[in-house]
Order: structure tokens, then sequence, then C-alpha cells
């Protein structure tokens, strides 16, 4: 299968290492796209949540495409989010085209710039309550579950999946406004610095669209995530697009085999115990 070329793959909240991971989709995503840079914007390894009692192979073979694309020659760029906030203390750190950073600016060709962040520093119960969201994180990951489960009985009775989270976060109030004001906050940055992209995760929304104020105009995007709406941004051809694992039928089609490699995967696994047992030791 020939993979499709792009300038910019961006992908968030993907939270390996929890039970609501997608890791199976987003491993057949990364081997069908060939982009000069990658960018994994926040939450791709749940930290908050992490145990070696549940590491699948589906979410190593994440790993071992991210490696596998950095052997290729793709940057990677690393940007912490809240669950790996850990990878914070090692900003900057780069070793060959691997770089973790907190924030990136990306120059286009066509004179436009993008900035790129993960997000929760909008977040107000992250920068009060760090433990009320952690405790919220492990009762989405319980939501998720339990919506899987309930999945698998709508599709046995002949009826089509449906999202307690989503239906959750649009029937409250709260939860409508609290994303309307991140998004208007990233815009209103984003225009005062002149920026003409601002790009997000954390939320788990996807979003493309343009916001104005009356200091000037911005395109607002957020990557989504990879536990419910499996999406991601591309940029190709001068603009940005988000992509819809769902609608991508090509991709879907894929069987495991058609990426697996046990040797280099082994090899990745390894490599990551080590990493994860460095990262204990220096929190």
């Amino acid at each position: 299968m020939e993979k499709r070329k792009i300038d910019v793959a961006i992908i968030s909240d993907v939270h390996l290492g929890t039970y609501g991971c997608r890791a199976n989709e987003v491993s057949r995503y990364l081997s069908t796209i060939d982009p000069s840079i990658l960018v994994l914007n926040g939450d791709i390894i749940d930290i908050w949540q992490f145990s070696k009692k549940y590491w699948p192979a589906g979410h190593m073979q994440v790993i071992k495409q991210i490696t596998s694309m950095l052997s290729r020659g793709v940057k990677v760029y690393y940007i912490t989010g809240n669950h790996d906030e850990m990878l914070r203390r090692f900003e900057n750190f780069s070793i060959g085209d691997f770089h973790i950073v907190n924030k990136l600016v990306i120059h286009h060709n066509n004179n436009k710039r993008s900035w790129i962040f993960h997000g929760d520093i909008f977040d107000v119960t992250m920068k009060y309550s760090k433990w009320l969201a952690k405790l919220g994180a492990v009762g989405y990951d319980m939501l998720i579950m339990i919506n899987t489960f309930i999945n698998y009985i709508s599709k046995k009775i002949g009826r089509g999946k449906i999202s307690l989270s989503k239906k959750i976060k649009n029937s409250v109030k709260s939860a409508v406004k609290f994303i309307n004001s991140f998004e208007n906050t990233a815009a209103e940055i984003a225009i005062e610095k002149g920026y003409d992209y601002v790009l997000c995760g954390h939320i788990h929304q996807p979003c493309n669209r343009e916001i104005v104020t009356t200091k000037g105009k911005v395109n607002y995007l957020n990557s989504g995530d990879w536990i419910e709406n499996l999406t991601a941004l591309e940029y190709y051809n001068d603009d940005w697009n988000i992509y819809y694992y769902q609608q991508d039928n090509q991709v879907k089609e894929l069987n495991d085999s058609f990426y697996m490699d046990e040797a280099a995967y082994l090899r990745t696994a390894e490599l990551f115990k080590i990493m994860m047992e460095d990262f204990e030791l220096a929190s």
C-alpha cells in the first residue's frame, strides 16, 4: 500500500496505557502516511494511569510505528500534555530527529505560521485542582469501558454506536461553555501574537474554524483524540485539514499483520521498558 505524502501530521490524546485507547487504529493510520513532520501534541502516553500490568502489544506497536518513522528521517516533535507532564522536565531534549518540547511554531512555505501546543494551560481544573482532574480521567476511562460494552450489545441487536461521553458533554451547558471558552482564549492569544493558525488538543473536540475578533482573525484547529473521535490534523497543499479515521475505508480494511514486525516490536518494547523505568526513577 502506497503511503500518503503529507507535510505535517498531528495526533494528540492517544492515551496509551488506558483501556479506552484505540491503539490499533492509531497504528493503522500511522502506517499509511509519510509526513515530513509528525507532531505528537500531548497525552500520547497516559502516565497518570500508566501501569506495567496493562500495556498491550497494540500500544507498543504505536511506539514502534513512531520509531520507524524516525528511522526514515521523519522529524518527530513530542509536545507535552497534562497526562504526560512528567516529560516537561525534559523540555528541549533532542536525539536525532526526535524532540521533546512544550510548544512548537511551524513556518510554512506560504509564509504562514502555525502555533501548536496541547492546551491544558487554559484548564482551570488542571491549574488549581489537579487531583480532581486525575479523578476525572479515571472516571472517563471507566465510562469508555462501559460505552464499549454498550456498543457491543447495540451492534448485536442491529443498532448503531453511541457515545456516552459526547451525550454528556453536549447536554451539560458548563461543558459546552468550557469548550467555547477554550477555543476563544486560544484564538485571542494567537491573534495577539500574530499567528495564522493555532492548533491544540486536550479537549477531545476536533475542530477547524476561523475565529474573528476586533483585533484580527485566526484559524483555530483541534486534533481531537484517538479514544472516540479517531481524528488527526494534516497539512498539505498549503492548508490544514481534519483527518477522520472512520471515513477512511482504505485504512480500516488493513489487517494488523500489515505493519507488525515481531523482531522490531521486541526491540522497541525493551527500549520503552528501560525508558519508563528511568522516568519513574527521575520522578
